[in-house]
C-alpha cells in the first residue's frame, strides 16, 4: 500500500512530506502531507482510496516541556476536542504543531497568539 500510494503521487509530481499509517481495527488508516492538497486528494480519490481531508491550524510553539500541555488544558478546559495533534517540525527553539478540530472559529480564539500568519 505504501507503495502504490508513494508512486501514484509521485507520477503526478505530488511531493510526500509526511506520511504516516496504522491499522484500525483492521482498516488501514494512512494520514498524508502533502504539497499539493487538492491534487493529491483528488488523485486519491480517482485511484478508488476513500480519501478525505480535514482543516487544520499551525501553530508555533516553544520546544519546551509544557508548552503543548498549556495549549491542551486551554482545549479542556473550553470543551473542546482536537482530532489530531502533529508536530510538524522542532527547530531553534520553537515548534509547528497542526491543530484539527470541528469548531474551527472556537479553536482560533484560543490559540490566536500561536498561530503562523500564512
Amino acid at each position: 500500500l505504501t507503495a502504490d500510494i508513494a508512486e501514484l503521487l509521485s507520477d503526478q509530481g505530488i511531493n510526500i512530506e509526511d506520511f504516516s499509517g496504522e491499522d484500525i481495527h483492521g482498516t488501514a488508516v494512512i494520514t498524508l502531507i502533502v504539497d499539493q492538497y487538492d491534487r493529491a486528494l483528488q488523485t486519491l480519490r480517482d485511484a478508488g482510496y476513500e480519501a478525505v481531508t480535514e482543516d487544520a491550524l499551525v501553530i508555533r510553539l516553544p520546544d519546551a516541556p509544557g508548552a503543548l500541555a498549556v495549549v491542551a488544558k486551554r482545549f479542556k478546559d473550553a470543551g473542546l476536542d482536537l482530532r489530531s495533534i502533529r508536530i510538524l517540525r522542532r527547530q531553534g527553539g520553537s515548534a509547528l504543531v497542526a491543530l484539527a478540530a470541528e469548531r474551527t472559529d472556537e479553536v482560533k480564539a484560543l490559540v490566536r497568539e500561536y498561530l503562523v500568519k500564512g
